[in-house]
């Protein structure tokens, strides 16, 4: 789906072209080459001229792409295809330093390290603009009652706004999740064959903290290469990120229906819900965070699958991660792409969300007879009388307040002044909290940024 003219959009992110796209990948290949050739010449490992040469032909735009897929199925080699296909470009001293004691997962390793940098930082990015549509409309529907609901069914009001809240405060927490993270998964990869150097003489550590150095990454301080715990938790973080969109989308879809219909999805221009039943209105993209989040969460297990590995290099668990690591990024920045569309383009009906409160009638005030009942009687006492009455039949024909006051020898007036007690709680109070403080975390990212 990823290659489809028509579809792509639904599966990819155009900003992630230049890592995964074939002639992107390559690039950034080359550089890790170029920087592992300049900072093996800054130690006088190899001449500083291959490594001027090296990092001048290290030009994505000059390969052969079916020279080098050609080559990769003849020796069924990951990269020698690649190798070869820069030393054409290169006069004979410096083909010789061309991956100069490196290995396969020395450079993909190294990518994975640029990658998880730099998806890390375009989904944190995103999350930040989500979070402020997701702030924005929980401070205008702060007290906007609707009903809550529990096991799908209504339970007492709460307000919009406090349902947002809580979508945003996921959201910084995974911002928090993705700046604390960045430590441990950006970082570069030079083990050699088995992880202790051995191609290299006394300068080896350095010569890995100078390569790491090259390309804006930290050094791992010991090799990593059947160590995957980075590449599965950046994976289960990004899951993370999917899964609190996807019961977004499911908050958003479930609400759309008809016979609720408190919020919708703004239907583009020359949209269309169905083909056959023209009146539908299809919450297309909140039913399609679902899809995405399904599919990041089952690659994000694939990867942790991946840190069973054995020995010093085990390509099989390592292997699987050149398809899911990419899958999982690619899925997340769609995802949360597509959540900034649905939530800014959302639809909200607070007449709707009145009525069906309404509808609910007494039945969505028995908490707070519970409570007014619980000071008088007992809590456990209280919930006992209340089960007794739902169960008599009682509330059907007399509702809650008559059956209350009956039950337990009490006024019907003092039954009725609990019902009406506001209903909502502390959920403003919450939102203000939330948007509190989050507005101080955002002033201080904004603050630092500034100062940097």
């Amino acid at each position: 789906m990823a290659d489809s003219l028509a579809y792509r959009h639904l599966w990819t992110a155009p900003e992630l072209d230049r890592l995964f796209e074939e002639r992107g990948r390559l690039q950034r290949w080359l550089d890790i080459l170029a920087a592992l050739a300049r900072a093996q010449a800054s130690l006088g490992i190899i001449a500083a001229e291959s490594a001027r040469l090296i990092t001048e032909q290290a030009d994505a735009t000059r390969l052969d792409l079916d020279r080098i897929a050609a080559e990769t199925r003849h020796t069924g080699h990951s990269t020698l295809g690649l190798i070869h296909e820069l030393q054409r470009t290169l006069p004979a001293p410096a083909r010789e330093h061309v991956y100069y004691g490196a290995t396969v997962q020395d450079l993909t390793d190294t990518w994975f390290g640029l990658v998880s940098r730099d998806v890390g930082t375009l989904v944190g990015r995103k999350l930040w603009a989500l979070e402020g549509s997701l702030l924005e409309l929980a401070a205008t529907h702060r007290d906007t009652v609707m009903v809550g609901r529990t096991h799908g069914q209504p339970g007492a009001a709460i307000t919009f706004g406090f349902k947002v809240a809580g979508w945003a405060d996921e959201l910084r927490r995974h911002q928090d999740r993705l700046v604390e993270g960045r430590g441990r998964w950006a970082v570069g990869q030079l083990a050699g064959a088995v992880g202790v150097l051995g191609f290299f003489g006394e300068d080896r550590l350095e010569l890995r903290r100078r390569f790491c150095a090259e390309l804006g990454l930290d050094d791992p301080g010991i090799s990593w290469l059947t160590s995957r715990d980075r590449i599965a938790e950046l994976a289960h973080v990004l899951a993370m990120v999917c899964a609190t969109l996807a019961r977004v989308g499911g908050e958003v879809y479930e609400l759309s229906r008809p016979e609720i219909a408190e919020l919708r999805e703004t239907q583009p221009r020359g949209g269309v819900g169905s083909i056959t039943m023209p009146h539908k209105h299809n919450p297309e993209g909140s039913e399609h965070l679902d899809t995405l989040s399904r599919l990041v969460r089952i690659h994000a297990c694939l990867l942790l699958e991946g840190m069973d590995q054995q020995h010093e290099r085990d390509g099989r668990g390592w292997k699987a991660e050149w398809v899911s690591l990419p899958e999982v990024c690619e899925l997340t920045v769609t995802a949360v792409d597509l959540a900034g569309r649905v939530v800014d383009g959302l639809e909200v009906n607070p007449a709707a969300m009145a009525g069906n409160l309404s509808a609910g009638g007494a039945d969505l005030h028995s908490e707070q007879i519970l409570a007014g009942l619980s000071a008088v009687r007992g809590k456990h006492a209280a919930q006992v009388l209340m089960a007794e009455v739902e169960a008599s039949g009682s509330v059907r024909s007399q509702g809650w307040v008559a059956a209350v006051a009956a039950r337990a020898g009490l006024e019907q007036e003092q039954v009725a002044a609990w019902a009406a007690r506001p209903a909502t709680g502390a959920a403003a109070a919450m939102v203000d909290l939330v948007l509190d403080r989050a507005s101080a975390a955002r002033l201080e990212k904004k603050q630092t940024h500034e100062a940097e």
